[in-house]
């Protein structure tokens, strides 16, 4: 990932001055135990992705059983090709869940008092880093996933044909596997046009909700200070020269525009407030700044995964920024 985030010699308000080395943070005695528990998540991460990008999808053989409903050989087809598709799916699914856990751990340690969130970022860099990487692959993934839509038609496919044997009272061994409940729970996930994002976003209000002692301040500022680190990284050339490859420049951003999602879901007014701790039109200049299609669809993520931005507290230059 290069030199990333060797951060912050200069006066910027609401900026802490340390640095976040996303790049070769360790961790320390103290940060092992959630350190390994969150690794064990992330070392997936990269098939996951894989996974996903070479999902083609049956279309063709779903088309073929619809157009010939009597065809017995072309419904056995599309059902032998959609069944596997349905086990990756789930798996996909089920990674989400280990994800809420690690994001919510970490939210954890870096939270909890006596430091301030900045204190924990400076301390616990290498849970920071994880922190940024579980939001790097959800960002990746509902890519991905908004870009094929062979995902929707594959599972639509699947939960039609099962309740159609339900009613002949047929049963197949695909139901061990996936059944109704676990069926209802993956419709709701892949309902979502930023699937991983929603469940993070739900997961870090839960936190919020179930730590009633721990001020609301301590998760927000959390948020606040790495989307500050990464817009800074990103707009300032000296900085920025120090990445040494466009994944780099791609990781900060996606790390920004998580940070900004989450921290939207859960301050009260949001992150386009001017009550917020985030620059917002400083962030949106920064992507705008980049070739368009390599940040569309973090653009898109603001647009339409935040919670605030249509609230009239929005400046209009933000909300046109976002047209």
């Amino acid at each position: 990932m290069g030199n990333l985030l060797k951060v912050l010699s200069r006066e910027i308000e609401n900026n802490p001055h340390f640095f976040l080395d996303f790049e070769n943070a360790q961790p320390t005695e103290g940060e092992r135990e959630v350190w390994n528990q969150v690794s064990a998540v992330l070392q997936d991460s990269e098939s996951m992705l894989s996974d996903l990008q070479s999902y083609k999808g049956a279309g063709q053989e779903i088309r073929d059983a619809i157009q010939n409903p009597n065809d017995i050989q072309l419904q056995e087809r599309a059902w032998n090709s959609v069944c596997p598709l349905v086990v990756r799916l789930k798996r996909f699914y089920e990674f989400s869940i280990r994800l809420e856990k690690a994001l919510q751990s970490l939210l954890e340690s870096l939270t909890c008092p006596p430091y301030t969130p900045t204190q924990h970022l400076e301390r616990e860099q290498a849970l920071a880093k994880q922190f940024a990487a579980i939001l790097h692959f959800t960002l990746r993934f509902d890519e991905l996933k908004m870009r094929n839509p062979a995902i929707q038609n594959d599972f639509s496919y699947y939960r039609r044909t099962i309740s159609r044997n339900r009613i002949n009272n047929m049963h197949l061994d695909i139901e061990n596997e996936v059944n109704n409940e676990m069926a209802n729970r993956m419709s709701l996930f892949y309902a979502e046009a930023t699937p991983v994002l929603k469940t993070l976003s739900n997961a870090t209000m839960r936190f919020v909700a179930e730590n009633k002692t721990l001020p609301i301040e301590n998760t927000t500022d959390c948020l606040s200070t790495m989307a500050s680190v990464c817009k800074v990284m990103l707009e300032t050339p000296e900085y920025k020269s120090r990445f040494t490859s466009e994944e780099t420049l791609m990781f900060c951003m996606r790390v920004m525009v998580g940070v900004i999602i989450l921290y939207d879901h859960v301050h009260p007014v949001g992150a386009f407030s001017k009550a917020s701790k985030i620059d917002m039109k400083g962030c949106i200049k920064v992507l705008k700044e980049q070739p368009p299609d390599t940040v569309e669809g973090l653009l898109n993520a603001l647009r339409f995964t935040t919670k605030h931005l249509n609230d009239e507290s929005t400046s209009r230059q933000v909300r046109a920024m976002l047209q």
